[in-house]
């Protein structure tokens, strides 16, 4: 079954595929298809998960999985949560065309943006804890009236400084505490078994197998 993802990210498209690997399914990502990216109005992880799955679904007329996921922070009310990926401007002029390099400059900007607001609470009684949500919808066509609802949440806390080359996002900056890393430090195949996206992965996996492949 080809499975389109709703998403451009390369890093995303790869980590999904390591974590569906075994089940009948072609992942290709949306924009290989010449599918735009779907609006995302929702205050809440599935319903822009929902939306954009149904969107990918309507525009190839097939199967499609999308992802809606991000950092929730306690201390800041759930916050950067369904708009993590954008919550921080970037500089006027930056001038960047290539998607990746783009969406690196973001990550930056991100991180920046979490570490100035968390900067005056200190690390020890809880202040900085944090999580990372991921939530998977995986529809048969565009109507499917019964969509594979799967989600994953990673606790952590936010560290005071980038560390790691690995992973995307606020990997840098989150801390797995039982491994005492970041998630940017981690293994990819050890980040794999670990993360919001490996469970949420996990989850569906078995939802795929009883309700599509059984």
């Amino acid at each position: 079954m080809r499975l389109v993802l709703a998403s451009n990210n390369a890093k995303k498209l790869k980590e999904l595929t390591a974590l569906l690997a075994g089940l009948p399914v072609e992942l290709v990502a949306q924009g290989e298809l010449g599918i735009p990216e779907a609006e995302e109005p929702h205050r809440s992880f599935v319903e822009n998960a929902l939306a954009k799955a149904r969107a990918a679904a309507r525009a190839s007329g097939g199967a499609a999985l999308a992802d809606d996921s991000g950092l929730v922070v306690e201390a800041l009310g759930g916050l950067p949560g369904v708009d993590s990926a954008h919550i921080a401007a970037l500089p006027s002029g930056a001038g960047l065309s290539d998607r990746e390099t783009l969406r690196a400059a973001q990550d930056a900007a991100n991180n920046a943006w979490l570490l100035e607001r968390l900067e005056a609470l200190p690390d020890g009684g809880g202040e900085r804890r944090a999580a990372f949500v991921s939530t998977l919808v995986a529809l048969r066509h565009p109507d499917d009236p019964e969509p594979l609802i799967a989600s994953g949440r990673w606790p952590g806390r936010i560290g005071f400084k980038v560390r790691g080359e690995g992973g995307f996002g606020y990997d840098p900056l989150f801390v797995v505490d039982e491994r005492g890393t970041t998630a940017a430090e981690l293994a990819v195949e050890t980040k794999n078994s670990l993360s919001h996206r490996g469970r949420s992965a996990q989850a569906l996996r078995v939802l795929m197998r009883e309700q599509w492949f059984a």
